[in-house]
């Protein structure tokens, strides 16, 4: 029960982490990205790459909550639901600033994407 825990938190940690460092990078990276960023006006390249990041940060998420847990699927289940209860009530408060098929897509990836990542680490723990 404790690794369960320890993996739902490491995997939310890590979500967070990945997502900040790639944010931090599109700031530096991309001109016109930091000064969009605080009305959230984003063009759509610019919503398609935080959507990557997002779908990258919850593969990482997963990927690391199985490798805490020892791939135990009900603990990456949980994390995933976990990152869809922390993100709707953040995107129903940007209902306005993005279009549905960002928010739609954003929260599916989220119970989608985390449990694919625990699956890259399952079949690699298997094959090793």
């Amino acid at each position: 029960m404790l690794r369960a825990i320890l993996g739902v938190v490491g995997g939310l940690v890590s979500w967070m982490l990945i997502a900040t460092i790639g944010n931090i990078v599109m700031r530096l990276a991309w001109p016109g990205y930091s000064e969009v960023e605080k009305a959230m006006a984003f063009t759509p390249a610019m919503m398609l790459a935080r959507l990557l990041l997002g779908a990258l940060a919850s593969v990482g998420a997963g990927i690391v909550g199985a490798w805490i847990t020892k791939g135990n699927g009900r603990a990456i289940v949980v994390l995933a639901i976990v990152l869809l209860a922390i993100f709707i009530p953040v995107h129903y408060g940007l209902w306005d600033k993005f279009p549905f098929w960002y928010h739609i897509t954003f929260l599916l990836s989220l119970v989608v994407i985390t449990p694919l990542g625990s699956m890259l680490f399952r079949s690699r723990a298997r094959a090793a």
